[in-house]
């Protein structure tokens, strides 16, 4: 059959008005429980695999330097998932969730881009790691005491389109950030950090992307 322009036109209508429902894509785990398949990382030290999630760090030694262990796959617009539990007894205890982010060249253990951060003083914050060096926005601190759940599990969101970023902790929305600087990429790799500086082990676990 010939399609006229309006026919398409008649399908964008049926679209806009809810008659025609397109599927939305199906979340596609980025972990598989057991391997470290997909990954790439300093898995022979920082991290392991623990009872279905993915380690980083140590409460016996400082964490001597920022470790990441990134995706092998770039991804660029999409609703990230991962349930995270963030533990420590001395020193620096951060970590983050990286995005739109590349492996540096020196030292080759960081990554520059943006961080979904984590941690006192930076829970559920936008952070631009080794490019601009600052925090981009912040929670405010009141809101994060009451939905923060310290030394157990949580609930993080990012959701990335277009330069219009918004993190959600246990589902309450915290950063809602638009990027003027139309120079950031707005693709890359996803990694999850341990900070260095701290006695700190940190633990990753249901990790699904939706691609928008």
């Amino acid at each position: 059959m010939l399609k006229t322009p309006l026919y398409f036109l008649t399908i964008a209508l049926l679209v806009f008005t809810g008659c025609i429902m397109i599927p939305a894509k199906t979340p596609v785990s980025l972990f598989d429980g057991k391997s470290f398949q997909g990954w790439e990382g300093d898995t022979i030290k920082t991290w392991k695999i623990e009872n279905g999630a993915l380690v980083g760090g140590s409460l016996q030694e400082t964490v001597p330097h920022n470790e990441f262990l990134a995706t092998r796959k770039e991804y660029s617009n999409y609703i990230l998932k991962v349930k995270f539990k963030l533990t420590g007894t001395e020193g620096f205890i951060n970590t983050g969730v990286q995005f739109h982010s590349v492996r540096a060249k020196s030292p080759a253990y960081e990554m520059i881009g943006y961080q979904a951060d984590l941690g006192d003083k930076y829970w559920a914050s936008l952070y631009d790691e080794s490019r601009r060096n600052k925090t981009l926005i912040a929670p405010d601190s009141a809101l994060v005491e009451k939905i923060v759940k310290r030394n157990d599990w949580n609930d993080y969101e990012i959701r990335s389109q277009n330069g219009h970023i918004q993190l959600f902790l246990n589902g309450t929305k915290t950063v809602d950030y638009t990027e003027p600087d139309k120079s950031i990429p707005q693709k890359g790799l996803i990694a999850l950090q341990i900070h260095g500086g701290g006695k700190a082990k940190v633990y990753y676990k249901d990790i699904f992307i939706e691609e928008l």
